[in-house]
């Protein structure tokens, strides 16, 4: 499912045109707290630049893919988590993809069960 940049909401907040509870800000990742939090720290890192999905991204920049999984951990790390934590990539609707601009989902602050979902 493509998403037009100027409709895409994570565009749009990476923009500051929608306002967010910024985290993190880089010139290639934006960290933001999730306004509908699964757990006490729910935090969405997402690329500066449009990829429909985790696959897309990995394929079209690797490096892009890296950092966020890099700021994930510097972000865990300034909100606590002592190195408990989740990182979830949802990739297509069928994996509860819901907004298609890639993002990583922080989670932590309580315990994971598995299996998940």
């Amino acid at each position: 499912m493509a998403t037009e940049v100027s409709d895409c909401l994570f565009c749009r907040i990476v923009a500051g045109e929608i306002p967010a509870d910024v985290v993190h800000r880089s010139d290639r990742v934006v960290a933001f707290r999730d306004v509908a939090p699964q757990a006490p720290v729910h935090v969405l890192l997402v690329p500066t630049e449009h990829h429909e999905n985790a696959a897309v991204l990995a394929s079209a920049d690797a490096q892009a893919t890296a950092e966020l999984v890099t700021v994930a951990a510097l972000v865990a790390d300034a909100e606590g988590l002592d190195g408990h934590y989740r990182l979830v990539f949802n990739t297509g609707t069928g994996a509860g993809q819901s907004v298609f601009h890639t993002h990583l989902h922080l989670l932590g602050g309580r315990s994971m069960t598995w299996p998940p979902g």
